[in-house]
């Protein structure tokens, strides 16, 4: 009987390298013949990965997770207890997602960053950097999330007319700030980047002012 340790605590347990890609998949784990597991992946535990799902590089799958759809798990990224990541979703760098978590459509969660409870994260959203988004979060549409953001519940989000995005989020040094697009602004920043010498500053002040309003208001629940 061939073992492998997955040192995850258990020691060595029963395993085999999947016949597409080479990577060790313990034996009570699930891993389709249509799937690719890289030599220096891993799946363990009751994992499943399935359909053109790929896992390459150091990524590791395991617990009760599950990988489906055309989804991505790469770099030295975890996906473990009972997350879902599918669709055409991306997991990558040193990215953790965990718990009851699920990832799906065409998201991204990279860097640092951390999805874990029962968060949701799909649509084009991305999620990066150290940002971590948990509790009953749910970040969609063409929302990003990154910086040392802390996301516990549905974050407020306006669209400009132009289709940027405006969401406000709270950051681990306990400040509050705007996001938007590449734009990581406090209250202050924000209103001195987008000033009246900016073509959309009446839109974009009204946006601030919603959000600002509207979260305090949340808070105050």
């Amino acid at each position: 009987m061939t073992t492998y340790d997955f040192n995850d605590g258990n020691g060595p347990v029963p395993a085999h390298q999947h016949p597409n890609g080479g990577g060790w998949v313990a034996d009570t784990a699930t891993v389709a013949a249509t799937a690719y597991v890289g030599p220096d992946a891993r799946v363990s535990g009751n994992a499943l990965v399935s359909d053109n799902a790929i896992v390459y590089r150091n990524a590791q799958v395991s617990g009760d997770a599950k990988v489906y759809g055309d989804a991505y798990v790469y770099g030295n990224a975890q996906v473990s207890d009972n997350a879902r990541v599918s669709g055409d979703a991306k997991v990558y760098g040193n990215a953790l997602v965990s718990d009851n978590a699920i990832v799906y459509d065409n998201a991204r969660v990279y860097g640092y960053a951390y999805v874990y409870g029962n968060a949701l994260v799909s649509d084009n959203a991305i999620v990066y950097d150290n940002a971590y988004v948990y509790g009953n979060a749910q970040v969609s549409g063409d929302a990003k999330v990154y910086g040392d953001a802390l996301v516990s519940k549905t974050p407020l989000q306006f669209r400009r007319s132009d289709g940027y995005d405006f969401v406000i989020v709270p950051c681990a040094d306990n400040v509050d700030r705007i996001i938007a697009g590449c734009r990581y602004f406090t209250y202050e920043e924000a209103y001195n980047h987008w000033n009246k010498e900016h073509p959309k500053y009446k839109e974009t002040n009204i946006i601030l002012e919603a959000l600002k309003k509207l979260y305090e208001l949340q808070k105050s629940s």
